[in-house]
């Protein structure tokens, strides 16, 4: 996300701390490229002229020695930056039950927010209840429900119900809602924010009366973020933001500048389409992430994301019993895996920021998940606990391929995975092994936090 504006970023503070001398060409030409990478991520051009007349400015500052001077310009960046970010709001659920209302307009992908919000809770711990009041969009019931059952959510909808307040009424009776601590609802939009929509948000929030009233916006919108909230904060005293499709643009730095400007604090954005692509938003570990320097903190959040608690405990189990099976190592990749591959995370790893990787990792890698779960499916139970049988009985392993359509090299290259890993294991290394990038979750924080000692400024 905003690889253009890191780019620059990494480039503008290399330039000034490496430089001998800081004088008008160089610093000319570094605003020249930061106003350019601002303005492509649709960054208010005020806010633009701004850090551009602070940088000259301290750069004019004759009081100041020329070393310290470059110290104060990398740091005068950082801060401007950080401002212009807006301060970091956390999303508290500090009551008994927490009720969650979702609300923007349509395309802002409210539906599958609420999903990805209701995942991210239950990942930490939450009992969650997904509640659909999105009474207007076709199908927006039917989709919540098949998101729900897809990641193990409970989601509570009347599909015959034409309206919000009586489906509301309907589901809170008989206490549906007694034994969840949080309720995140999922309420309907229109193509803007008209008189009706406005009237229907406010009389669900009299009857609901959520503990947090969340704007849902995407980052393609730009600077016509700042309108959007400020109309919905006028209208429906809205507590946050949460923006999406920040993976898909290049223009979020509008969304997030114009609701720092009107402080709608930014509690979480979106990354992509999958269920564990919702993060945080924290201006100071955003703005390291542009700068090259790694965010140690969201890389352990996403860890967290993709664990699923009953199943570690399983394998932890079968590892102390001295057995590890193929069918624990898939779970173990395809944990991993839903984090995006080394592609999706090298930002949040400090120094590989900038790595080039091969195209299509993450494809390639569902690819090969989906072909070693097949091979497996072909084997007996025997074969799929004691691996070991395959290694000298060709027969089997063709029998096996037959049987899952594959060859029988791609049987073998799993088992020289599986091999790797057990020896692993043997050896006391950690077994949560990503396969499309060679690190597992320890080692991926491990390594993250032996090289990741940010530069203060």
């Amino acid at each position: 996300m905003l690889e253009r504006l890191g780019e620059v970023l990494r480039k503008a503070t290399d330039k000034i701390a490496n430089a001998i001398f800081l004088d008008k060409n160089l610093v000319d030409s570094i605003i020249k490229d930061l106003q350019r990478a601002l303005i492509e991520a649709d960054v208010n051009i005020l806010l633009v002229k701004q850090i551009s007349d602070k940088i000259r400015k301290a750069t004019q500052d004759e009081r100041i020695k020329d070393i310290e001077k470059k110290e104060h310009i990398i740091k005068l960046l950082h801060d401007e930056l950080l401002n212009i970010l807006g301060e970091y709001k956390k999303l508290e659920l500090k009551q008994k039950q927490n009720i969650i209302m979702l609300l923007g307009l349509y395309g802002a992908g409210k539906t599958t927010t609420v999903a990805k919000l209701g995942n991210y809770y239950a990942k930490r711990g939450k009992k969650v209840a997904l509640v659909g009041l999105d009474v207007h969009r076709p199908a927006a019931k039917e989709q919540l429900l098949q998101l729900a059952e897809k990641n193990n959510l409970k989601a509570f909808v009347d599909l015959q119900e034409t309206d919000a307040i009586k489906t509301w009424k309907k589901l809170e009776q008989g206490d549906k809602f007694k034994d969840y601590n949080l309720i995140i609802i999922d309420t309907a939009g229109r193509h803007n924010l008209d008189k009706e929509l406005i009237q229907e948000i406010k009389d669900l929030g009299k009857k609901i009366k959520p503990t947090e009233t969340i704007l849902v916006m995407p980052a393609d919108i730009g600077q016509a973020a700042k309108q959007q909230a400020q109309d919905f904060k006028k209208a429906l005293d809205i507590n946050g933001v949460i923006i999406t499709r920040m993976d898909s643009t290049a223009k979020g730095g509008g969304a997030l500048t114009a609701c720092a400007e009107i402080n709608a604090g930014v509690y979480f954005i979106t990354t992509g389409e999958k269920i564990n692509d919702i993060e945080e938003f924290n201006p100071g570990s955003f703005l390291s992430r542009l700068l090259g320097m790694g965010d140690i903190e969201t890389l352990i959040e996403k860890i967290k994301s993709v664990t699923d608690k009953s199943k570690e405990e399983k394998i932890k189990k079968s590892l102390e019993d001295g057995k590890f099976s193929l069918e624990d190592m898939i779970e173990q990749v395809k944990s991993m895996s839903s984090l995006g591959g080394l592609e999706k995370i090298k930002g949040l790893i400090p120094g590989l920021g900038k790595a080039k990787l091969p195209e299509n990792i993450l494809g390639a890698q569902e690819e090969k998940i989906a072909k070693w779960e097949h091979i497996i499916k072909s084997m007996t139970k025997e074969e799929r606990e004691n691996p070991e049988l395959l290694e000298k009985q060709t027969s089997r392993i063709k029998r096996i391929a037959s049987g899952s359509g594959t060859a029988t090299n791609e049987i073998r290259s799993m088992l020289k995975q599986y091999k790797m890993l057990n020896e692993m294991i043997k050896s006391g290394v950690s077994p949560e092994a990503d396969m499309s990038s060679g690190l597992s979750q320890k080692q991926l924080i491990k390594f993250a936090k032996k090289f990741g000692k940010k530069k203060r400024f």
